[in-house]
């Protein structure tokens, strides 16, 4: 008896195994490469250009499965992509060879339609399980691609912010109420709650492995929306490739369950490529193949591919044009920190919180072009290079101004010009893209004093608490002191002054002089070329500007 007992359960054992083995998910015949791209912003041929991707792309695809994604932010930051209104950068993208994608805050910038219309036109995918238009997704939240019969799934996010870093109008109807969305509530609950949805239901799609593609970053001025705040409040997530703070943190961070998760950024401009390599045994790991190289892969390799013959079509157009010299400076005009670099030599930008000669050159060609009005802002996030004394082309300028916004004057309230301020230096000592680099006014700002300014729910600027001290003083408009009842012209452009771009609403309802006078690249040629004689010299000398934003208790 014992014996046929022993034989039983012998038996009950190999056909439990084999049971098991037939049961067992499937596996991959060679490893999966995830390559992926963020923050490119038009720079076609900087860093390993489209040109290395593609041939990196090709090189690994060799000897292991390889897919191309993006995380947003590709379609703008360069002429090519202001020129072509994001198509420029859609036909390389398509050449290249995308997968998927991720719309970016700055996917929006020439407005909501015109992105939807670039989406027809791409290869790769769109997936963000958070863009909505009255709650309704407007992309599939995640998509499936499947290997060896092992299916990997791809949630998309794109960050809240976007309603504040984009232009806020292009997310409303005629009436000017939002119809767009991005769950940007204030605890980050709705965000969370979406990404935990499209995990669940990946997985119950049979996922054996769920990556998110974000576009959140980790910059504070974003929380509750940072990458951080989400994986601590989710489950079921492998690995997060992720964008918008241009960073390349690579962390290993616990899940609300205390499981791991890999987070990876790879930089901005294509100085990085990332790779998120899933191996035949299930081992998951990421890392940056980065280009130090002053001088950009695809010149100094001397590629010639699919992704160079891309970018050469789509820049041949351009190039004749964007050479040509409109103008000239005889000293550099700077929005980094002339003197001071990172621990690892590299430069410091400084024009998102603090004033610079650059900044006041830009500033002061919107006064001057809007007709000499009282008083003039720029927002530091809206000039994105420097300029090295020689000459300028138009090239240079578009880069200084790529976002096609337009002159605007209108006329407001001292008391509007000073809630503005306070909104303008709220992030000191951080960084904040809305810091206004200024023409017309000076002031004093001291940043150890808590920000008195009161966000609402979608993180704009709503009120000053009038309970606690403010952070500006001494304000002065033409050396005068600063009236609040007494009403000022203000130029600037349309993203801050009518589109609450960054956040400015206190400008609500005020009286339009000028609407969309010319675009903001025009207005600095036409102020140095017209009122400077075409050289930039005389007062823009000092690289950290006029002395027009003073700073204490630094």
């Amino acid at each position: 008896m014992k014996k046929l007992l022993g034989i039983l359960l012998a038996l009950a054992l190999l056909l439990g195994c084999a049971a098991a083995e037939e049961a067992a998910a499937p596996t991959l015949t060679k490893n999966l490469v995830v390559l992926f791209t963020s923050d490119v912003h038009c720079g076609i041929d900087q860093g390993w250009g489209y040109a290395g991707l593609y041939a990196v792309k090709e090189s690994l695809a060799k000897d292991n499965y390889v897919l191309l994604v993006d995380d947003g932010d590709a379609i703008q930051g360069e002429p090519i992509g202001t020129m072509t209104t994001g198509e420029g950068i859609i036909d390389i993208m398509n050449a290249v060879g995308y997968d998927i994608a991720v719309p970016g805050n700055h996917e929006f910038d020439y407005g909501t339609d015109r992105f939807l219309e670039l989406t027809e036109k791409a290869n790769a995918e769109y997936i963000s399980c958070n863009f909505n238009k009255e709650g309704e997704l407007v992309f599939k939240p995640y998509v499936i691609k499947e290997f060896d019969g092992v299916k990997f799934a791809f949630v998309g996010v794109s960050t809240p912010m976007t309603l504040r870093s984009s232009t806020p109008r292009y997310f409303m109807d005629e009436n000017g109420e939002y119809i767009y969305g991005f769950l940007q509530d204030e605890t980050g609950e709705a965000l969370y709650a979406a990404v935990q949805n499209a995990v669940d239901a990946a997985r119950a799609e049979g996922a054996a492995y769920v990556i998110v593609l974000a576009h959140l970053g980790n910059e504070a001025e974003c929380s509750p929306w940072m990458y951080s705040d989400v994986i601590a409040n989710t489950n079921g997530i492998d690995a997060w490739l992720d964008g918008h703070s241009h960073d390349t943190d690579q962390v290993v961070m616990q899940n609300k369950d205390g499981q791991d998760v890999i987070r990876s950024g790879c930089g901005t401009k294509l100085a990085n490529i990332g790779a998120l390599t899933i191996t035949t045994d299930g081992k998951i790991s990421a890392e940056l193949y980065g280009w130090d190289s002053s001088i950009p892969a695809p010149a100094l390799l001397g590629l010639e591919n699919t992704g160079s013959e891309a970018v050469d079509k789509a820049s041949e157009v351009l190039n004749e044009k964007l050479q040509q010299v409109v103008a000239s400076t005889a000293v550099d005009l700077l929005i980094n920190d002339p003197t001071a670099v990172t621990e690892d030599g590299k430069p410091i930008r400084i024009i998102r919180r603090a004033e610079t000669n650059l900044g006041d050159l830009c500033a002061d060609a919107y006064r001057d072009q809007g007709g000499g009005t009282d008083i003039a802002f720029v927002n530091g996030g809206g000039i994105r290079v420097q300029l090295p004394a020689g000459d300028l082309t138009l090239n240079d300028i578009l880069r200084v101004h790529p976002f096609g916004n337009s002159l605007t004057v209108i006329e407001v309230t001292g008391q509007q010009v000073l809630d503005a301020l306070e909104w303008s230096v709220h992030s000191l000592p951080g960084e904040f893209g809305g810091f206004d680099q200024v023409s017309g006014i000076t002031f004093t700002v001291d940043p150890t004093i808590e920000t008195p300014c009161v966000e609402d729910e979608s993180r704009m600027f709503d009120h000053v608490d009038d309970s606690m001290p403010r952070r500006v003083s001494n304000v002065l408009v033409g050396g005068e002191p600063l009236d609040p009842e007494k009403i000022y012209t203000l130029a600037s452009h349309d993203y801050q002054l009518l589109n609450n771009g960054d956040g400015y609403t206190m400008f609500k309802g005020c009286k339009v002089l000028q609407e969309s006078v010319k675009l903001d690249n025009q207005v600095l040629i036409d102020y140095i070329t017209e009122t400077l004689g075409g050289v930039v010299s005389d007062g823009y000398t000092e690289p950290y500007g006029q002395g027009r934003i003073q700073g204490i208790g630094e």
